[in-house]
């Protein structure tokens, strides 16, 4: 985000306390090491370099941690962030793009998964981002927040010239992880469950490229400078793919098997998420242009081949 923000001619700032990120990997202008709930260091921030929009990605994403440490997940993605809006605040900013998630809606009654559907999260991760849109909401008709929440389903992909991709530690999510055992990097892949009411009983998710994610929150920048609404949109490519399609996909990209293990079902994980991104290509007038799974993994695949 801060490098397609910096190359587009945006002046950037990156807060980040390094706890799961790399200080090589924020291309800014400026770089603060500190951490999102320290009020006082975000505010003197935002003040310092005139901020007049807060993209905000500080979020703990692990939804099977989440169900054994709920405390952890509601003081960071809710409380810390409550912080966060308090300190912009106190700064007269009222922009801010929200980083929330599919989880919100629990399991799919319908699919594709619309922003109208029924929110019922089943895990606590999916419960703190759901509080925070309905704070940002009620800051909407209390202060005059603008603010745009962004449900992302599945992220995934690298940036297309192989420079930045996907460094967690530990790794959670599926395509790396599919790659790094593929690569012999990893101990085999491990399939959480092969008995969902899905077409290979695996579970089915719709996969987003992170540079058409970061698009979108572009042009959700765009918006909200433009006057629009506060609003909440859903950013997917419409389309799921199961866990055995991902691991075809990459052992095609890699030229190698991806070995796994099957292991019983992971606690908080519906079978099947596919979003509906309807609104936000109308809104925001916002279209993926590597939407292909074959693409996404290509591109994976590309960093983790530079030494990623």
């Amino acid at each position: 985000m801060c490098a397609i923000l910096s190359d587009r001619g945006d002046f950037v700032v990156g807060l980040d306390n390094l706890e799961n990120g790399y200080l090589d990997a924020i291309r800014a202008n400026v770089v603060v090491i500190a951490d999102v709930a320290n009020k006082s260091v975000v505010a003197n921030v935002l003040d310092t370099h005139d901020i007049d929009t807060v993209i905000h990605f500080a979020g703990y994403i692990q939804v099977g941690e989440s169900m054994q440490d709920p405390a952890k997940y509601f003081e960071n993605n809710f409380s810390n962030a409550a912080s966060l809006l308090s300190a912009m605040h106190q700064c007269g900013i009222d922009q801010f793009i929200f980083s929330s998630t599919a989880a919100v809606f629990g399991n799919p009654i319908t699919t594709p998964i619309d922003e109208n559907h029924p929110k019922h999260p089943i895990n606590p991760y999916g419960r703190s981002k759901l509080f925070l849109e309905e704070m940002c909401a009620d800051l909407a008709n209390a202060r005059g927040l603008k603010s745009v929440s962004l449900r992302y389903f599945n992220a995934a992909g690298a940036r297309p010239d192989g420079t930045l991709g996907e460094r967690h530690e530990p790794e959670t999510h599926l395509i790396p992880l599919a790659i790094d055992a593929a690569l012999g990097k990893r101990p085999p892949l491990k399939l959480f469950g092969t008995d969902y009411p899905t077409p290979d009983g695996t579970c089915v998710r719709d996969y987003i490229h992170i540079h058409d994610l970061c698009d979108a929150h572009v042009a959700a920048m765009d918006y909200l400078r433009a006057g629009h609404p506060t609003a909440c949109f859903n950013l997917g490519n419409g389309v799921g793919f199961s866990v055995l399609e991902v691991i075809r996909a990459v052992e095609k990209a890699v030229g190698r098997p991806v070995p796994y293990v099957v292991e019983s079902r992971r606690q908080g994980d519906p079978p099947s998420l596919v979003g509906d991104s309807t609104l936000a290509r109308e809104k925001l007038e916002w279209k993926p242009k590597r939407a292909n799974l074959e693409t996404i993994v290509a591109d994976a695949v590309r960093w983790h081949l530079r030494g990623g």
